[in-house]
């Protein structure tokens, strides 16, 4: 008993035990063989499930599509799109009958299936790699799917964000850079496919890990059986000059009016790879900077300031290029705050580097992650292909802890000093640039850009007289002039769209004198909502539920419950500022923003040349074109309309049904 209590005490639980010596991992090499054509094949054996996978990889250099950017987002399902001995839907039906998953991208072929089923899988992916047949209708339909997504993104602020980082890092002269748009869409044909898969479908620059219940043996027939015959070519190979840094700090905006939230990037490109002898050094720098939930980033912006729900950063790793990046999505009141603090941390990483406690944390996190990858089969033969492909030390993944462990708090401030540069970056934001154009210039020269990466144009104001309330006055001359559009005091329009083949119904009905409103939402018949205002007071019935507006919600449904609410911009006491000319969809217009009392704003988009309005946007409510201006009584109406909302995933063509100007309305349809 005495000897158990001094036993004990000699023991201090206050504090952890030392790490002990990081171990070097002993990692099965996978069996490997080269086929004649050059195929080189790895096998990694998991007979726990008697399943199979074939992971075909193509290794080329990154391709700069130019005119047919978009080329190669198309060309796994174009593979899969039907072979000369099957077609879409018998390919489709044979793998769906034995269980098994086929797929393809613009390099690799991956074919899975139950063991027992591995010859007809392997017969399946050789039928797809040997014998496509690229049907024209289905080139067609994935265009037009990606036409239509590419409508959306345009809309979307973090795919802008995107599109503006990488235009500016990597140039639209570079793979990494270049932008695909509706044009680069159209003009891919079959014969691009063709001639992309002849030119890189080599075995010659292949990989095939196969992975599951299977030994090398008969990894070697299958594979010779199946791919034997594949023939061998040459591959051209691509080199690009190396992105250049900013010589300062440059501040990228994209003014979208709509915007809650800015979206925020800072970046500039650099090059890391597997192979750098500094690759561990920066995923522990970045890990500290802003790889997670406790690094300085997200514990400053979000946990400290309360600015974002998360802040991050990333240094990319890449054979060719890649990028630093930091950013987050911010209130827009507190955009310049947040930028602020960005800076301030990428400064102090550099200037004061990080600290014993800072390392050892980071050292954990990436080891776990490391063993737990670890327990995936298919992780081996990954690790085996980017030996080779990347030309890394055969004991790269072995000694990868080891190396971890010896990591100093020396060598990853010495990191940082390399790699994180804050004088050279691209400081982005996708936001209201009314609010936010004038607290950026702090942070280094201020460009503008469009939604597609491209300088915003600058169009200079020719006549110095014009103001916001002389735009307004212009507008309403276009469409008829004061007495013809102060006439029109009720209106029952009804409009049409299609939503995933859903058609949509709305009737909207306008009492301007009684200043009441009512939008009903229609589909196949049934009014899924109804907003209505009146009496001072408004309401919205969706779902067999009625939300009251509260006073400020009420304010801000008001500035568009009249049939013409320029018209009445003045008695409202609502506050008008013209933002200069801008150029919408091509055309040049005018920005007007106009402010309620309680401080809501829309903006409008009015022609310089015709006077009409061409666009309106909200941020809470969205985007609206306004095309097909057409007279009734006297008045011009738009007869087509585009909603891009973020109620709505894809946009909205509204097209007008009927129109009818000063019908009577009684006080049952504001009910």
């Amino acid at each position: 008993m005495v000897l158990s209590t001094v036993g004990y005490a000699q023991v201090d639980r206050s504090k952890y035990p030392e790490p002990g010596p990081a171990p070097k991992i002993e990692l099965e090499d996978p069996a490997t063989f080269t086929l004649d054509n050059g195929l080189k094949v790895f096998v990694v054996e998991n007979h726990k499930l008697p399943r199979v996978a074939f992971s075909l990889v193509i290794n080329r250099d990154p391709i700069l599509e130019k005119e047919k950017a978009g080329m190669t987002g198309f060309v796994g399902d174009m593979l899969t799109a039907g072979t000369s001995n099957r077609s879409k839907d018998e390919l489709d039906e044979e793998v769906d009958f034995i269980g098994a998953s086929l797929s393809a991208g613009s390099t690799s072929i991956y074919a899975s299936s139950l063991k027992k089923h591995q010859g007809k899988i392997l017969d399946l992916m050789a039928d797809v790699l040997y014998n496509p047949i690229f049907p024209q209708e289905e080139l067609d339909k994935l265009k037009k799917q990606a036409i239509t997504a590419l409508a959306t993104s345009k809309d979307d602020p973090n795919s802008i964000s995107g599109k503006l980082t990488a235009a500016l890092v990597f140039g639209k002269d570079h793979p990494y850079g270049e932008i695909q748009t509706e044009e680069t869409l159209e003009n891919i044909t079959v014969e691009d496919i063709e001639t992309y898969y002849q030119t890189y479908f080599k075995p010659n620059i292949a990989y095939l890990a196969i992975v599951g219940d299977i030994d090398k043996k008969e990894a070697e027939k299958v594979v010779k059986d199946h791919f034997s015959k594949w023939e061998r070519g040459e591959v051209p190979e691509l080199n690009y000059e190396m992105p250049s840094l900013p010589e300062n700090n440059r501040v990228a905006l994209v003014d979208r009016s709509a915007s809650v939230q800015s979206v925020i990037d800072i970046t500039y490109p650099l090059e890391m790879s597997l192979n750098n002898d500094e690759y561990l050094d920066t995923r522990v720098l970045n890990y500290i900077l802003g790889g997670g939930s406790t690094s300085r980033l997200f514990m400053n912006l979000r946990e400290d300031k309360g600015y974002t729900y998360g802040a991050y950063s990333s240094i990319g790793s890449d054979k060719l290029v890649t990028s630093f990046s930091a950013g987050a999505s911010v209130r827009t009141a507190v955009t310049d705050s947040a930028i602020h603090e960005f800076i301030y941390e990428i400064h102090r990483i550099v200037e004061e580097g990080v600290n014993e406690e800072e390392l050892d944390a980071a050292k954990a996190s990436l080891s776990g992650s490391f063993g737990r990858a670890l327990e995936s089969p298919s992780t081996l033969a990954n690790f085996a292909i980017n030996i080779d492909r990347y030309d890394l030390p055969k004991d790269f993944y072995t000694t990868y802890l080891q190396r971890l462990s010896a990591l100093t708090v020396d060598d990853i401030n010495r990191a940082a000093k390399k790699y994180i540069k804050p004088e050279n970056m691209y400081i982005t934001i996708v936001g209201n640039g009314s609010d936010l154009k004038g607290k950026l210039e702090q942070f280094g020269e201020v460009s503008l850009f469009d939604n597609q990466g491209n300088p915003a144009k600058e169009i200079e104001m020719t006549d110095a007289n014009i103001t916001a309330e002389k735009v307004i006055g212009k507008y309403i001359d276009a469409i008829g002039g004061e007495d013809a559009v102060s006439s029109l005091e009720t209106a029952k329009i009804v409009m049409k769209a299609e939503v995933q083949g859903q058609v949509i119904e709305m009737t909207v009905l306008y009492d301007d004198p009684g200043m009441r409103f009512n939008q009903k939402v229609a589909m196949m018949g049934n009014t899924v909502s109804s907003t209505t205002l009146a009496d001072g007071k408004g309401s919205v019935v969706a779902m067999g539920n009625t939300q009251e507006l509260n006073d400020e919600q009420y304010e801000e449904a008001k500035m568009n419950m009249f049939l013409v609410p320029e018209l009445h911009y003045g008695e409202l006491m609502y506050s008008l500022s013209l933002d200069g000319i801008k150029d919408v969809e091509g055309e040049n217009a005018y920005k007007v923003v106009v402010s309620n009392p309680t401080g809501a704003k829309t903006v409008n988009y009015y022609s310089v040349d015709s006077g009409l309005k061409i666009k309106s946007e909200n941020e809470k409510s969205g985007e609206m074109m306004f095309l097909d201006y057409e007279e009734k009584n006297g008045v011009l109406y738009p007869m087509k309309n585009i909603v891009k909302s973020p109620m709505i995933p894809v946009p909205l063509n509204t097209t007008v049904e009927s129109l009818e100007f000063n019908p009577s309305l009684t006080d049952e349809d504001f009910k």
